[in-house]
């Protein structure tokens, strides 16, 4: 059934002028002449955005709101002229909730159709494009009867979509990841009876045999501490090797669309900026979709960006309420947004390198489908604001551009960062997206990536952030990391055979040292300072537990792993373009002492309230 029979509620009841004649079989190059004849669209714009849709998967109407070349309202009202059918306002009048709950919301937001009204024996079917339409017609009349078509912008579909289905979904985004692979299932009261237990069983062993206790506890430390250098050095030897960059690396005949999310609570003093850093991005616009995700109860940071003026390119997705609030739930809601192939995350006080979306696009690009994820590398832009930012500074140099790639070269998963990630859609919708309640989703994200056989690799390219330097807030940024890692051993450690099975023996290895080892020290490292007192001449008792013979060859390799952890902070830096004095690493041994404290911090809310989000305030020291 064609739309003529609905012209009478086409032209009165919609509102909409009567149709106009056109040809009989319009498209998109004919619509672009129509907007050029009618003086909508000057001809040196249109032909430019022609010959790019011709190297582009973005669609003519996409391209014609992203280059700005007209309003939403005009274009839409010229479409539906030239395709001779009906422009539905959904805010006036908005589509039936019992036609669309056939449908769902994934399919609206992806394809850019909605079921509307019946209207007659037709349901009418709005979309975004109409010269898509016909490859639905089939499956649409299987599943509503005769169809008719009208026009709406993408945007007003995604509108209704979202005030139909918005709790439901906001819902959804607490569960995407398998039961299996989440931490959602803890609760406080399930960690704290095993901790209670644990500690009266080491209470215990302490009373009945102290020597025995205090000897177990020092080895654990030690063990962790020779376990984190060991990999440390081999990390070191392994960068010392120069990997050849690829030659004549293929160009990238059609660019794909990249959408790019980031994720803003209570960031209204930087909104403004983001917008600005943003637009510093050398790809074209019309391929570029920035989602600005936002919660629904956070009125100062929307209210902002309102009033930024925001390009077409830029949207705000707006959160729901749900039972946590945490940066990785607000992402599995706005990942069904995304356009693009590609899926980009960014933090909100970022500067990205302006070419880092093509660098993106280009190693995807050379590489198989295998490799899913791309991590850049991590600054910052005020190191040099105090000591703590020369410090964070010199841990994130050797974090980003030491160990991870080491890690990368040793073939084990890669506990990723939580910004300048970039993955293909299709398998981080497979492994449904990231753990809504885990606190460091990101490398929670990344083990769960190896554990399903896809690959990461890290891309040198830079994104400048502002780094945390104030102690309080610093403390409560790092707890959050530090519990992450904690209830990620917890929730892939529920079945260690089958993680040992997935991720092989070298890889599980790695996984205990990377994540319980690492909390494991943190937590554990003031029994290790303690050492350092035996030289001014404080006799402690565990060098007489063991024995001069054992204590002196471990004080030894002590004093290794510390000149260790120096020099391999020092090379960090030197590939970074800082220029910092060296000697400040060496004041890093005044800096650990504040992760510990956030270490117990972490411990102590693991048991309290597992999935709260400390978040940590931005633009306090900005560009």
């Amino acid at each position: 059934m064609s739309f003529t029979s609905l012209r009478p509620i086409h032209r009165f009841t919609l509102g909409v002028p009567a149709p106009i004649a056109v040809v009989s079989k319009p498209t998109m190059q004919t619509l672009a002449t129509s907007l050029m004849q009618d003086g909508l669209v000057k001809p040196h714009a249109i032909l430019q955005i022609l010959s790019l849709h011709d190297r582009s998967s973005r669609h003519l109407c996409d391209m014609l709101l992203a280059r700005s070349a007209l309003q939403p309202a005009d274009l839409y009202d010229a479409v539906a002229r030239h395709w001779n059918v009906a422009r539905i306002d959904l805010v006036a009048m908005p589509p039936d909730p019992r036609l669309t709950a056939k449908i769902g919301h994934v399919t609206p937001l992806r394809a850019g159709v909605l079921p509307w009204r019946k209207v007659g024996q037709a349901t009418v079917i709005v979309t975004a494009y109409p010269d898509l339409f016909p490859r639905h017609r089939a499956w649409l009349e299987q599943m509503f009867g005769p169809v008719a078509m009208a026009v709406v912008p993408l945007l007003e579909i995604e509108h209704a979509v979202l005030s139909i289905h918005g709790p439901r979904l906001a819902e959804a985004s607490e569960s995407r990841v398998p039961a299996s692979e989440s931490c959602r299932a803890y609760h406080s009261t399930t960690l704290q009876r095993p901790a209670a237990a644990l500690t009266a069983m080491m209470s215990a062993f302490a009373v009945l045999q102290p020597v025995a206790a205090l000897i177990a506890i020092f080895s654990v430390a030690l063990t962790a501490m020779f376990a984190s250098n060991i990999m440390k050095l081999v990390a070191l030897f392994l960068m010392q090797r120069r990997t050849p960059e690829p030659r004549n690396a293929p160009v990238v005949a059609h660019l794909p669309v990249v959408s790019v999310m980031v994720a803003l609570y209570r960031e209204s003093n930087i909104a403004a900026k983001l917008a600005k850093r943003l637009d510093q991005l050398d790809y074209p616009r019309e391929l570029l979709d920035i989602l600005l995700v936002v919660e629904a109860e956070d009125q100062m940071t929307r209210q902002a960006l309102r009033a930024s003026d925001l390009p077409v390119w830029m949207r705000v997705i707006v959160v729901p309420d749900g039972t946590v609030k945490t940066k990785p739930r607000a992402l599995n809601y706005a990942l069904d947004h995304c356009r693009g192939s590609i899926v980009g995350i960014y933090d909100a006080e970022d500067a990205p390198e302006s070419d880092q979306i093509r660098k993106i696009v280009d190693r995807f690009h050379q590489r198989g489908p295998e490799v899913v994820c791309l991590q850049g590398q991590l600054d910052y832009y005020n190191p040099r604001t105090n000591w703590l930012s020369r410090c964070f500074t010199i841990e994130y140099a050797s974090w980003f551009r030491m160990f991870l790639p080491g890690i990368e070269r040793m073939g084990l998963a890669i506990p990723l960062g939580g910004t300048t990630l970039f993955f293909r859609r299709s398998a981080l919708e497979e492994l449904g997206g990231w753990d809504a309640q885990n606190v460091t989703e990101d490398a929670d994200l990344g083990l769960r990536l190896f554990r399903h056989g896809y690959r990461t690799e890290l891309i040198d390219t830079t994104t400048f952030e502002e780094a945390n330097c104030r102690s309080f807030p610093w403390v409560k940024q790092r707890s959050r990391w530090i519990k992450g890692y904690m209830m990620t051993w917890i929730t892939h450690m529920r079945d260690p055979r089958l993680l040992w099975q997935q991720l092989g023996p070298r890889s599980f290895i790695g996984f205990q040292v990377q994540f319980l080892g690492s909390f494991l020290q943190t937590l554990l490292a003031p029994l290790l300072w303690s050492l350092w007192l035996i030289p001014f001449g404080v006799d402690h008792p565990f060098r007489d537990a063991v024995g001069a013979s054992i204590f002196h060859p471990i004080y030894l390799a002590m004093m290794l792993c510390a000149a260790l952890s120096i020099g391999f902070d020092i090379a960090g830096m030197r590939r970074t373009q800082h220029n910092l004095n060296p000697l400040w690493a060496l004041t890093l041994q005044f800096y650990h002492p504040l992760a510990t404290l956030a270490a117990y911090k972490a411990l102590w809310e693991l048991m309290t309230k597992p999935f709260y989000w400390d978040k940590t305030s931005h633009g306090h020291f900005d560009l």
